[in-house]
């Protein structure tokens, strides 16, 4: 995984509701696979709708959770990425 050199952001969209749950630790280099922290562990194989704020531009995917590591204090989620809309830039409301 690398990290992103710009802050990114990934949410998790609910009935029209963003919830910012995942804390981005880095993307792989195509951006299809993210690793995340997050309070609440969701299930392996769970899928997510989530919107990524990533370099000034937003788009939405579907997160299916892959894996979950490291220690149960300090547990990491990776992300896999799919259906991801074509990037469009932010506007700041």
């Amino acid at each position: 995984m690398t990290v992103s050199s710009r802050a990114a952001r990934v949410l998790v969209l609910d009935d029209e509701r963003l919830h910012d749950v995942f804390e981005v630790v880095g993307f792989d280099e195509d951006n299809s696979m993210v690793r995340v922290r997050s309070p609440y562990l969701f299930e392996v194989g769970e899928e997510l709708t989530v919107r990524i704020e990533q370099d000034g531009s937003v788009s939405e995917a579907v997160a299916r959770v892959r894996a979950h590591t490291g220690p149960a204090d300090a547990r990491l989620t990776d992300l896999e990425l799919s259906d991801r809309s074509e990037p469009r830039r932010m506007v700041n409301g």
